[in-house]
């Protein structure tokens, strides 16, 4: 059972659920990607927004897993709009390849969803050869989104409706390293700490989303870019790393934690919400407008991250090179 019920602003709090914050809402003109749908809060986002008529690809590591995932949710409602392609956010190409692929699938895009991601895993590196957690929590969703902006826009300008992007990041990105991050030694191993790298990681989510948010402004175009807190602790497969930690939350989380449905109503309540209509750039949690760390904030910061992300996922060049990466260190 959750303990903290009080409601903000918004009329919702840590205690509601994904379908709380969604009841009432007709989503059947809209399409929305989910990445990572295939389990915890994705599964769970993906679900509702196909509840309430959404049209949801599910883009997902394991397509065997997404299809099976998928038909256990066409049992609750057997007229959902479900689609399954396959997406790996730590490899460049197959974020590539899935970008084309939903191209080609002439669908409309409304709603991004960048939710997949790895915690605090031991130090890895990337198919790309950039530490994993940068690589999948941050960069492929970058990339991704870059790859599928002019489809959002042109959704925009022809249904005359808000598209949303939602980056999900943690409260943990107020542990990063000191400098927020470490631009120059991304790869570094000897100074690596499983969990200053996953604050680093989900930092860069806020700061996407903000200097998104800023250019999409700028530009005049009908999108918003938000990034947010899903709730403390959810004992999802996130925790996989960690044995001890998954072991207790697995017994006793369920009185202090929150519930998946609980999770993931903050990102169905800013992917799909009237009251979220016309904000960019902000920073939610328990389904109300917060406040990230003051690195969160930081506009250079984003823009120097948005530069470096720019270099290392090559994204003005048909295909990835190596050769974009000078500021990594191999």
């Amino acid at each position: 059972m959750w303990l903290f019920r009080w409601k903000g602003a918004s009329g919702f709090s840590a205690y509601s659920t994904a379908e709380d914050v969604t009841r009432g809402i007709d989503g059947t003109a809209l399409t929305a990607i989910v990445t990572g749908a295939s389990s915890g809060i994705g599964l769970e986002t993906a679900r509702v927004l196909a509840l309430r008529g959404v049209h949801v690809v599910m883009a997902v590591r394991n397509v065997d897993v997404g299809r099976n995932v998928k038909e256990t949710l066409l049992q609750e409602r057997n007229d959902a709009k479900i689609d399954v392609l396959e997406l790996d956010l730590s490899s460049m190409a197959s974020v590539r390849k899935f970008a084309s692929e939903f191209q080609s699938s002439n669908l409309p895009l409304n709603i991004l969803i960048n939710n997949a991601g790895v915690m605090a895993t031991p130090f890895m590196l990337s198919l790309d050869n950039i530490e994993l957690q940068f690589a999948t929590n941050h960069l492929g969703h970058f990339l991704l989104t870059n790859l599928l902006l002019d489809i959002m826009k042109r959704t925009a300008r022809e249904s005359k409706r808000e598209g949303r992007i939602v980056n999900l990041s943690s409260e943990g990105h107020r542990i990063a390293y000191r400098e927020g991050i470490r631009f120059d030694q991304i790869n570094d191993e000897s100074g690596y700490f499983s969990w200053f790298a996953y604050g680093q990681s989900k930092l860069a989510n806020i700061l996407h989303a903000n200097e998104l948010a800023r250019r999409l402004k700028e530009e005049g175009v009908e999108i918003t870019a938000n990034s947010l807190h899903p709730g403390s602790i959810i004992m999802t497969n996130l925790m996989r790393h960690h044995g001890l930690i998954n072991a207790v939350g697995q017994t006793i989380g369920k009185y202090f934690l929150k519930s998946i449905p609980q999770g993931a109503a903050t990102t169905c309540y800013v992917a799909l919400h009237p009251q979220v209509r016309g904000i960019s750039g902000e920073y939610f949690m328990d389904s109300n407008i917060s406040q990230p760390s003051i690195q969160g904030k930081d506009e250079d910061l984003a823009k120097r991250l948005w530069d470096f992300s720019l270099t290392l996922t090559n994204t003005r060049l048909a295909n990835f090179q190596q050769s974009s990466f000078p500021s990594v260190a191999m």
